[in-house]
């Protein structure tokens, strides 16, 4: 478990890139029952006005806080966490959308010995998640 005392604001603790298949989107749709067309058929998506197949926004969320949780080595220790969804994650037919995080100290809590981490969340060069933090306990 990381140490409190020896984080400064603006450390990196995390960073990974994750990639998202429509096979994930499958196995997410059928663990969350968020069967929304959207997510896995390019006509109806197309119809409504997007770019194409999104994926979860629940599922972009669940897979940013994973290096952070990788980091804490216990998932228990977040205590608060948050985003606004920006733009959305476009997976293609074939192959994979690539999703980046990094992960920072953005505030420490000496009184309470925890630690704001800011997650910088990237598809294609651009933000997917704004204002994506979590409040860990250390």
């Amino acid at each position: 478990m990381p140490d409190f005392a020896g984080l400064n604001v603006g450390d990196q603790v995390a960073e990974q890139n994750f990639e998202i298949t429509r096979d994930s989107l499958v196995r997410y749709a059928g663990a969350s029952g968020d069967f929304n067309p959207i997510h896995y058929r390019d006509d109806v998506a197309q119809a409504v006005g997007l770019p194409g197949v999104l994926a979860h926004g629940m599922l972009t969320m669940g897979i940013a806080i994973q290096p952070v949780i990788q980091w804490l080595g216990d998932a228990g220790k977040v205590v608060d966490y948050g985003v606004r969804f920006t733009k959305p994650v476009v997976v293609p037919a074939a192959g994979a959308a690539k999703l980046s995080v990094v992960a920072k100290v953005g505030a420490l809590d000496e009184e309470t010995s925890r630690a704001r981490i800011d997650l910088v969340v990237s598809f294609e060069e651009n933000t997917v998640l704004g204002k994506s933090q979590a409040w860990v306990q250390l």
